[in-house]
């Protein structure tokens, strides 16, 4: 073996060997949740890392600690019950609000930063350049810091249903804020400044000879868009839904403080039912946090070869 063989195949060793270490330590919280949540409460407080004995029946009461210590029920003549308080299931409901939020946000996050990103990949206007500089300086401004806000304006905007009924002086009208409401759950958040970021770069590499083309044959920019820039954009498409969707999936903070009725909050807001003034039941905890990461391991593992394209590609053309 010559002497570049041998170092190419050093090289090649330590760099494998530093990702699978990293993605061993990246795993391995994961792993101590799913074995967590099959230990009995005295083994997860102990510090145990693997289970005596497997116990499943932690899921099932995790389950029904969400629910108010009663079994979930699903009656086929009256299915949409499983998501009432008082005859359905918490957990359905949690779930579904989940993804009623995430599939709101993530079509508004779709929406605005595909316009704003072309607007700023492709048309010319005064303060174009500066307009993206500050919305991108925007991204160092704290989430937290806008929660306040965000809050006081929840509390003050009324419902578009309400105040056409206000306004229209219907009978039994009342104006209602957006708390406890799909809109202070998705609108905040349907544009975002990385979005737009994410759309601009790709659409930036998109080949100039392709819309001096379709300029030739007439189109507008709508046009272009929609027939040429949107077919290509898979791949940063699926990126910005995904990553959308993650994080609409984890969020807490926001979720908390807009919702007070247990129907309207979403998953991660639902497992704090399992923390009680008694007490927290960790295993029942660790069980829950397991169910809840499963639909989103599920997605990623069917759509990663867009995820990885797409932002393999983020950089091209600057």
């Amino acid at each position: 073996m010559n002497r570049d063989r041998f170092w190419k195949e050093l090289t090649n060793f330590a760099i494998h060997f530093v990702l699978i270490s990293g993605a061993l330590f990246m795993l391995f919280p994961f792993a101590w949740m799913l074995l967590g949540s099959l230990q009995s409460f005295s083994e997860t407080t102990t510090a145990a890392f693997l289970p005596e004995t497997p116990l499943w029946s932690n899921y099932g009461d995790a389950i029904r600690a969400m629910n108010g210590t009663k079994p979930c029920e699903f009656n086929p003549t009256q299915p949409f019950d499983i998501l009432s308080r008082e005859k359905g299931c918490m957990l359905v409901r949690y779930f579904f609000n989940t993804i009623v939020m995430g599939l709101g946000t993530v079509l508004g996050v779709l929406t605005t930063g595909t316009l704003a990103g072309y607007a700023f990949a492709r048309l010319r206007f005064p303060g174009r350049e500066m307009l993206f500089k500050v919305l991108l300086a925007t991204m160092m401004i704290p989430g937290e810091l806008t929660l306040i806000p965000n809050y006081v304006f929840m509390v003050w905007f009324p419902t578009p249903e309400s105040w056409i009924a206000t306004t229209l002086n219907l009978p039994g009208a009342e104006a209602h804020n957006w708390i406890d409401s799909y809109y202070a759950l998705i609108i905040p958040w349907i544009a975002t400044v990385f979005s737009i970021f994410l759309f601009r770069q790709f659409f930036r590499g998109i080949p100039n000879e392709l819309f001096d083309a379709a300029l030739l044959d007439g189109a507008t920019h709508s046009r272009f868009l929609v027939s040429v820039v949107l077919p290509l954009s898979k791949p940063v498409l699926i990126t910005s839904a995904l990553l959308t969707f993650l994080g609409t999936w984890n969020a807490l903070m926001w979720p908390l403080l807009v919702t007070n009725a247990p129907e309207m909050r979403p998953i991660q807001v639902g497992l704090r039912s399992l923390i009680t003034e008694a007490g927290t039941q960790t295993q029942l905890l660790l069980a829950g946090a397991t169910v809840t990461i499963i639909p989103i391991i599920i997605l990623y593992l069917f759509l990663q070869r867009w995820f990885v394209e797409g932002i393999a590609n983020i950089g091209i053309r600057g």
